[in-house]
């Protein structure tokens, strides 16, 4: 019996989404909840499982077609068996014996192979395209690329993508010979609509950012005093994060102008703290959001932020995950940044920067020590959001953070 596998029914706010890459080929055999197609939105990379055990009988559009809710991209034959392979049967006890030519070409060949130098000769890391991730499946497919005679350089010599686009552009090792490669890739849709709210927002909002600077000795204190018992007894680490979210909700409710958003003529004053929580993947930015982290505990926040990774990274998360949010984070200090300005993600209306510790020279009771130091930025909306508002909320954020004693208690 034939069953159809149809795009999932998208949100209101996602009219239509882009086939990213096929996980099988027709004739594959497939097992029910497999995924066997990933479906890229504005938001999120959707994955779309087999309904039934069978075999992919039709794939009736191509990676890069456009498709809407609903529509049927395949068609599974439930319950058939996959046909053997060529290769397999050319295996079997009833294949013909190689005639004395092609005996003769493959020992040839042998013998050219040995001769040549080691050097010249990638080391295998990946024996079929299927054992790729699929943007470099799909960069190995569409450019004829053999994976197992490119070196791999990710984790465990697996080959990523930019090994394979080295690979074609002549970019592997005494290969190159001064050449001046390009490379025309389109944008992914995510990769687009980033490229569309960001300038939504360098022309929609009067955007001004503040800096302050915060002394993290005393985080870091507690975090090494408590953080083997907080991950022994909650499963997860303590980390710089939830600080800074549990701070940053705790100044939400102080000053709520920074937590509010502008809708024409109006103000919207949230009365909860949906903290959007930003998240680089190889796709772009997602900024999933923590929902009520005014009543979050710490372990519910790294909990919480640890399943977002995760999630981002596997091509996991739900549409309702990126959804909403008064307020968003970014950490820029994970790839170095010491101090940027941040970009405010519409409609919210400001955005809080974390940078690179470093220890500096500061002067406490008239003594000059060194001390772990971030330079903290808010950037927001000024149509709302004046520049006493913003330089309050973030002494309010450095003080809890000097202070996390206070902070953990509640006070």
């Amino acid at each position: 019996m034939a069953t159809e596998i149809k795009v999932p029914v998208l949100p209101e706010s996602v009219s239509d989404a882009t086939i990213a890459s096929w996980h099988k080929k027709p004739g594959d055999a497939v097992k029910r909840d497999e995924n066997i197609v990933d479906l890229e939105t504005d938001k999120v990379v959707l994955e779309v499982p087999s309904t039934v055990d069978g075999v992919l009988k039709e794939i009736k559009f191509e990676e890069g077609a456009t498709v809407t809710s609903a529509q049927v991209i395949a068609v599974i034959e439930e319950g058939a068996a996959a046909a053997p392979s060529a290769e397999s049967g050319s295996k079997g006890k009833d294949a013909p014996a190689a005639g004395a030519e092609e005996v003769q070409s493959k020992a040839s060949a042998k013998r050219a192979d040995d001769a040549a130098p080691s050097s010249t000769k990638p080391q295998a890391s990946a024996g079929k395209p299927s054992d790729l991730p699929p943007g470099a499946r799909f960069t190995a497919e569409t450019r004829g690329i053999d994976p197992s005679q490119v070196e791999g350089t990710g984790r465990r010599g697996a080959v990523t993508k930019e090994d394979l686009v080295n690979y074609a552009s002549g970019k592997t090792a005494g290969v190159s010979g001064g050449a001046r490669p390009e490379e025309r890739v389109p944008m992914t849709r995510i990769r687009k609509r980033i490229a569309e709210r960001l300038m939504q927002s360098k022309n929609s909002i009067a955007m001004l950012t503040s800096f302050n600077e915060v002394n993290l000795s005393n985080v870091m204190a507690l975090r090494k005093q408590l953080g083997e018992q907080f991950q022994k007894d909650t499963g997860v680490k303590l980390g710089f994060m939830s600080f800074f979210a549990k701070a940053a909700a705790n100044a939400l409710q102080r000053h709520p102008v920074v937590n509010a958003s502008v809708d024409g003529d109006d103000i919207i004053y949230h009365g909860y703290a949906d903290i959007s929580v930003a998240i680089s993947t190889d796709k772009g930015l997602v900024t999933p959001v923590l929902r009520n982290v005014e009543r979050m505990s710490f372990a519910d926040i790294e909990k919480g932020i640890a399943d977002f990774a995760v999630a981002s990274r596997q091509g996991g998360l739900k549409l309702e995950d990126l959804q909403g949010g008064t307020f968003t984070i970014t950490n820029g200090g994970t790839f170095g940044s010491l101090m940027s300005t941040p970009i405010v993600n519409p409609p919210q209306s400001a955005i809080l920067g974390m940078h690179a510790i470093k220890e500096r020279a500061i002067v406490e009771n008239g003594q000059v020590i060194a001390a772990p130091m971030m330079y903290i930025a808010l950037s927001y909306d000024h149509r709302i959001i004046d520049g006493k508002d913003a330089v309050l909320f973030l002494v309010d954020i450095k003080n809890q953070l000097e202070n996390p004693g206070r902070m953990v208690l509640g006070l």
